[in-house]
């Protein structure tokens, strides 16, 4: 078992950023798969950016050229870099840690990207 915990988030303006930080405690998440989730109200939670235990990296197409996924394995901390906002991008941001059947989740952070 691995513990996450979100942090980074807050309210941002369109067009600004935020970068968005995932700790993790209990276990090294080098060898995990680790990603980014969103969950806007009244939607289902989906997968925004994904980072493999060997660096190769996807996203999905609404935030391709302006978020970027990265890992720090010393620090057993996964970042999500996110430029040029945008309303739509307002979501709780969870972070998730994945090994084989393993599948362990953050608590959430709120983005808000209003004006």
């Amino acid at each position: 078992q691995v513990q996450l915990v979100e942090s980074g988030g807050g309210l941002v303006q369109p067009g600004g950023s935020l970068r968005l930080s995932c700790a993790a405690s209990g276990r090294s998440l080098s060898i995990y798969t680790m990603g980014w989730y969103r969950q806007a109200p009244g939607k289902q939670r989906d997968l925004v950016a994904r980072i493999t235990s060997g660096g190769l990296t996807n996203y999905v197409d609404s935030v391709k050229g302006r978020f970027t996924i990265s890992r720090d394995n010393a620090k057993n901390t996964v970042y999500l870099q996110m430029n040029s906002l945008k309303p739509e991008d307002t979501a709780v941001y969870y972070c998730n840690a994945a090994f084989a059947t393993l599948n362990s989740w953050g608590q959430g952070t709120q983005v808000t990207v209003s004006s």
